[in-house]
């Protein structure tokens, strides 16, 4: 499991921060709460990771 901080979270996507720069797998799950969403990184730019569910 990673952390992240999440910075902008919308019905369609969200952009999150990450503490160091990592390359994340083109898919992967995301815990937010008790609420898990199916994720596919769309753009990275640095520690920013842009998703789209």
């Amino acid at each position: 499991m990673l952390e992240c901080r999440l910075v902008d979270y919308s019905a369609g996507g969200a952009c999150i921060e990450l503490p160091k720069l990592i390359k994340l797998p083109e898919r992967f799950e995301m815990l937010h709460g008790n609420i898990r969403k199916r994720c596919r990184r769309v753009w990275a730019r640095g520690v920013r990771v842009g998703v789209t569910f």
